[in-house]
């Protein structure tokens, strides 16, 4: 009726049991996000009309009254506890990393015991967790969003000291942290949903690959014998006059073997002793081709199932829309997608640049982001002087190091511009999160690519090779 009326929003976070839930001024509930019914909880209903209730305490205690003489005798009956465990399942409110806080400022090991500990440990950790609070009532908040090798995962409204100073990055007010925190998710959930057909589309293909090479090796397989065959038929071609029709097996010497040993052939004794050898010749033939047409086939094979890899590799590392759409355009222009598919605005043309950084020490440094942009970056963009980086024997971007057209060697390059470098090869490509990879190094005006090869793929011989353990807190100032 346009008269004011006060009401109540309580956001319940609680997990998987989480609820907004709208009140009247009289404490009835208007509505709520989700209904629970008797049938649901027994101990608690929210739904429209019933008085509103505070979720039941789970009989934990307050942080807010700490008393020392209570936290000294729960630390003493559990004593067998982590102390971590005994202060986030004691106390409402506090979460188990807000709990491994605690002790960590404590100086204690969260994992520990009471009774595998110093006397007057547990004192210390009280103190501890009373100025914590302390802090908490007194409304002393540091907002913190926290990542790990460069990946965001977690957030705090508390200094978290039990992270690494370079993993905490600080934020002026609790809503700008939240915003970055939750667009950093966002958008990785959306490229992730972006990607999704793409990968489904490339799996399938290397899936079909796998097979296919599969059916290869065993057809290689069944030509083992092919050899033998060949010998069979020269050997019944030598005694074709001994050979008698009907018979199943005929027993001679082997000439080729310089023990002369003997041998039996079989024999179909329905077809004359030319026959037989003719069969024999007939399946050696038809096996030498199988295996000429298996080697192309198993050449081709793996270079399609290499190019694909590569290409999932770069549908894992896209962090933008736009990466996405470049890797489809190049899978329409392989043939991996139908043209058809690709309308609107992924039918227009999508060209980004590498990646650009610039060393401690000043040198440009450009990273591709897909194979077609690979082919660029190296044998367009590039000079025939620069240094070219890329992970060994796995998929992955390449990378250069910009000297323009000064002649040199390999040794004249810092070894900063090149450790930094050959990190970020390494954090661009499928072994990201593996350790001491091996990362080859050369001039430019080493790689070579092979007529009608697929994209990014390139050959070299003559390169150095250093090995590296990633780490995404040492990537060099990028220039967007």
């Amino acid at each position: 009726m346009g008269d004011r009326t006060n009401k109540t929003l309580s956001i319940e976070i609680m997990g998987k049991h989480s609820n907004i839930i709208l009140i009247d001024e009289n404490g009835r509930i208007t509505d709520s996000i989700k209904h629970i019914s008797h049938d649901t909880s027994s101990v608690r209903e929210v739904l429209p009309g019933k008085a509103y209730a505070l979720p039941p305490s789970q009989d934990k205690l307050d942080p807010r009254k700490l008393d020392k003489d209570v936290f000294l005798s729960l630390a003493k009956e559990k004593s067998g506890s982590k102390f971590q465990n005994i202060i986030y399942q004691s106390y409402t409110g506090i979460a188990p990393q807000s709990a491994a806080e605690i002790c960590i400022r404590a100086g204690i090991d969260p994992s520990e015991c009471p009774d595998s500990t110093p006397e007057g440990t547990a004192e210390k950790l009280f103190d501890t967790f009373s100025s914590y609070m302390e802090q908490i009532k007194e409304n002393r908040f540091s907002y913190e969003m926290i990542t790990n090798n460069g990946k965001v995962t977690d957030f705090s409204v508390t200094e978290a000291k039990r992270f690494p100073m370079e993993s905490r990055t600080p934020f002026d007010t609790i809503s700008s942290l939240l915003e970055n925190f939750y667009k950093d998710r966002d958008n990785a959930y959306h490229i992730k949903q972006k990607a999704y057909d793409t990968r489904k589309t490339v799996s399938t293909n290397i899936d079909r690959c796998i097979k296919k090479k599969e059916i290869l090796i065993k057809t290689v397989k069944e030509t083992e014998e092919m050899e033998m065959w060949r010998l069979y038929g020269e050997l019944i071609t030598a005694n074709i006059y001994a050979v008698k029709k009907g018979i199943n097996t005929f027993r001679t010497y082997n000439f080729y073997d310089e023990n002369m040993a003997e041998i039996d052939i079989p024999l179909d004794p329905t077809k004359t002793p030319s026959e037989n050898a003719q069969s024999y010749f007939s399946k050696y033939a038809k096996a030498k081709r199988t295996l000429e047409a298996v080697a192309v086939q198993e050449k081709q094979n793996d270079a399609e199932l290499e190019y694909l890899e590569r290409v999932l590799s770069f549908i894992d590392l896209a962090d933008t829309e736009n990466d996405i759409r470049e890797i489809r355009q190049e899978l329409a222009q392989t043939g991996y997608i139908k043209n058809r598919g690709m309308k609107g605005k992924n039918a227009r043309p999508v060209k980004s640049k590498p990646m650009h950084f610039i060393s401690s020490d000043g040198y440009h440094i450009y990273v591709g982001k897909n194979n077609t942009q690979n082919d660029e970056l190296t044998f367009k963009f590039s000079e025939r002087t620069d240094l070219w980086l890329h992970v060994k024997d796995m998929p992955g971007s390449h990378v250069i190091i910009s000297l323009g057209n000064v002649q040199g060697t390999e040794d004249d390059i810092p070894d900063t511009a090149l450790l930094e470098a050959a990190n970020l090869a390494v954090l661009n490509s499928a072994a990201k999160d593996s350790t001491l990879v091996a990362v080859d190094y050369t001039f430019r005006r080493n790689i070579k690519k092979p007529s009608g090869s697929k994209p990014g793929f390139v050959v070299y011989e003559t390169n150095y090779t250093l090995y590296i353990t990633p780490d995404k807190d040492k990537i060099p100032e990028q220039i967007k």
